[in-house]
This record gives C-alpha cells, sequence and structure tokens, in this order.
C-alpha cells in the first residue's frame, strides 16, 4: 500500500496536519483508515472550489483508504460562516434533498463506490435534525468555549458584522458529525479546504476530549491564481462542473487560458499525471508553455466531462486558434432575428449583463465579429455576418460564442 501522505506531499496539497507525526505513523501502518470530507448542498452541482477536495479523496482511494463523503444535508439548514461576510440564505428542506440527488451524480467521475475500500455517501441529515437540544448541548456545547471559538478566524471576520447564534452553532454540528462518523464508521480523519482548519480542529479536539487519540484533521491547499485570489471564476460565474451550467467546451478553455505561473500547481492538484511529466510541463518557458496547458485542459476536462466530450472541446478550440479541428461544440447562441443590434447580441450570449457594460466593451475594441472589430455601437447584424450560416461573436482574445439563426 502507498503510503498517502507522501503522495499528497509529493503533489503539494497539504497545508496543516493536526498531528503529523502520529499521522506519519498512523498511514505507514497498511491499514485501511476510513476518512470522511463535506459537502454542503447548497447548490445542485459541486464547483471547481470542491475539486481539489475530490481530488485528494480520490488519492487517499488509490492508496487503499476508505471515503465517507458527508452531504450535509443538516448543516446546510445553517450554513458554514467561514469565509462569508454574510449569514449565508437559509435553503428549504426540499431545495436541499434535490441540490443530495445532484451531487451524488457526479462524485462518481472521482471516486469508486465498489470493493473493500469503496466510497460511501452519507447525509447529517439523518442524525443531526432529530437531536434533543437539550441533551445535545449538555453532551457536546459543554465541552466547546466560546472564547476559544470567537478566536477561530471564521469567527473573527464575522463579528464586526454580526454573528448569529445560529451560525455559531455550525462547530458543534460539523464536529459532532466528526464524531457520529468515528463512533459509526469507525472514520480516523477529517480533509477540507484550510478555510475549514478552525471546524476540523474542532472536531478532532471533541473526539479526544472524551478519551479517544486516534482522531485527526488535514487541509489541503485552495486553489488560487498568483495574485491569492480563488480560481474558477468566469463570465457567466462559478465554473461548475456540470456540463448544463458550464458547457465542456467552457470548462476547456478555463482551463487553456490559465496564468502561466499556475500550470505546474494545476496539472500536480488537478490531474493525475505522473509528477516526473507534471514538473517537465511546469518547466517549459514562453510559447512552450501553450502545449502544457493544453495537456492541462484536456486531462482535466476527461476527468470531470469524460474523454469524448474532452476531445470535442480540443476540437473546437483548435478550429478557432489554428484553423484545424471543429467548430460544432463550441457554444452557441440561437437568434431567432439575424438583425439584431450588437448590443442586444452581447448580452443574448452572456458576455456582459447591461447595455451599458456592452457599450463599454465595444468602446474599448474588445468586441469582435468574424475576427473584424466592432467599433459602432449601432451596429445591426445581418445575413452578411452569417455567410456559413454562422458567425462568430468574440470578446477579448479567448471568448467566443458560434451565432446561429433559430
Amino acid at each position: 500500500m502507498e503510503n498517502a501522505i507522501k503522495v499528497l506531499r509529493e503533489r503539494g496539497f497539504i497545508e496543516q496536519m493536526t498531528h503529523p507525526k502520529e499521522m506519519e505513523e498512523l498511514f505507514s501502518s497498511g491499514k485501511s483508515i476510513p476518512f470522511y470530507i463535506g459537502i454542503d448542498p447548497t447548490a445542485d452541482s459541486l464547483h471547481v472550489g470542491h475539486f481539489v477536495s475530490l481530488m485528494v479523496a480520490s488519492h487517499l482511494q488509490r492508496c487503499g483508504h476508505k471515503p465517507i463523503i458527508l452531504v450535509g444535508g443538516g448543516t446546510a439548514n445553517i450554513g458554514d460562516p467561514s469565509g462569508k461576510t454574510d449569514m449565508r440564505k437559509m435553503l428549504s428542506k426540499e431545495q436541499i434533498d434535490e441540490n443530495v440527488k445532484g451531487i451524488k451524480k457526479q462524485l462518481e467521475k472521482f471516486l469508486s463506490f465498489e470493493g473493500t475500500n469503496g466510497a460511501i455517501i452519507v447525509n447529517n441529515a439523518d442524525w443531526l435534525l432529530n437531536l434533543n437540544y437539550i441533551d445535545f448541548m449538555r453532551e457536546i456545547g459543554s465541552l466547546f468555549s466560546i472564547n476559544r471559538m470567537l478566536s477561530a478566524e471564521c469567527y473573527k471576520q464575522r463579528l464586526e458584522t454580526g454573528l448569529t447564534f445560529f451560525e455559531l452553532g455550525y462547530m458543534l454540528m460539523q464536529s459532532y458529525d466528526f464524531l457520529h462518523l468515528y463512533n459509526t464508521f469507525g472514520c480516523k480523519l477529517e480533509i477540507g479546504g484550510n478555510d475549514q482548519w478552525s471546524n476540523i480542529i474542532g472536531g478532532v479536539e471533541l473526539i479526544r476530549k472524551i478519551g479517544k487519540d486516534d482522531s485527526f484533521g488535514l487541509t489541503f491547499k485552495l486553489l488560487t491564481t498568483k495574485e491569492g485570489k480563488k480560481m474558477g471564476k468566469t463570465e457567466k460565474g462559478a465554473l461548475w462542473l456540470d456540463p448544463t451550467k458550464v458547457s465542456p467546451y467552457e470548462f476547456y478553455q478555463y482551463w487553456r487560458n490559465i496564468e502561466d505561473e499556475s500550470v505546474e500547481t494545476v496539472l500536480s492538484l488537478l490531474t493525475f499525471l505522473p509528477m516526473e511529466e507534471v514538473k517537465k510541463l511546469g518547466s517549459l518557458k514562453d510559447e512552450h508553455i501553450n502545449e502544457a496547458k493544453k495537456i492541462a485542459a484536456f486531462e482535466i476536462t476527461k476527468l470531470v466531462h469524460g474523454e469524448e466530450e474532452a476531445k470535442k472541446a480540443e476540437e473546437a478550440s483548435n478550429a478557432l486558434f489554428n484553423g484545424k479541428g471543429s467548430i460544432d461544440n463550441m457554444p452557441s447562441v440561437q437568434l431567432d432575428n439575424i438583425n439584431t443590434s450588437i448590443i442586444d447580441t452581447i448580452i443574448w450570449a452572456g458576455i456582459a449583463p447591461s447595455k451599458g457594460q456592452a457599450r463599454t466593451l465595444i468602446s474599448q475594441g474588445g468586441i469582435s465579429l468574424n475576427d473584424e472589430k466592432i467599433s459602432d455601437i449601432n451596429y445591426v447584424l445581418s445575413e452578411k455576418d452569417f455567410k456559413d450560416g454562422y458567425a462568430i461573436l468574440k470578446k477579448g482574445k479567448k471568448v467566443f460564442y458560434k451565432l446561429e439563426k433559430a
């Protein structure tokens, strides 16, 4: 059995560990270790923010360990305050249940649910929603220090704007989840992004306070740009893993256009390519780094959407950038009337949300139609723009839409 901690460290995942020496010994023992990661079902799809966590879970499983995916049907009724400046909008139980169904379908792309270490999915609504408040506070709440909790980063940044007691309970709930999984499945490890460090420590310490000494926590790096901003934002918002929200072509193009400095990190964290190859690709310079970006885009899209969709996205990208390939899989916009103003077309394609922003893009030279800059904000499309039955609307150098007659 390959040492999972060694694999995660080599690929650059590990940010923090609660008990490094003890964890090294545990994962060197040759035993299969049950571990868990929590996902709050605040949407019906996972997005790039979940991607790294699923890759960590996949690496752990490949090394022989058992994933427990906790879908937070219970904690989603509260919402994690970590990284938030305002209280999250509360979802109805019906919305949460629908979101859970959508998320379950996507997990199978990253994890196996078969075999002795096959992943299992649990929903904390099953044990949280029927808790007796008084009993819970006597048994669990009494073990938490308010002073200690308020020193946690996830709460500190909310104190000035207002932190509700409702949200304060989130750490207790997540900690109780770990205790429940420890008692029920022998779960020894909770993993999460580094923004979850305070919550993870809460669970690890809760288990140790009741007399156990084999609970652990591990956090991994969040995927960020060189400026420290989270990766995964597109023109239309989050980079979803659901193809109906973000097409495989748009998904491919996002990774094809990452900054040079991020190539090695992305290849290391979001693909299963051997590290020797990752380092070789990451060391490429100037125009050669584009080849590494193409490989990253293809491998990541293949993992999320399958090889067939990755090939289609690659062909569409090649058709745009070097004239080789098919544009059939490029994002398209159906126009009921081709005699539409350029302003309305830009908005219809989702390139800009308002007429004011559309005008600004045109005035700044950011819009092209069939590779010709549009400088007239009053330009109206006509039959001549659709010589081959379609027209290509372009924002800058990287955003393309195929305009078709409805």
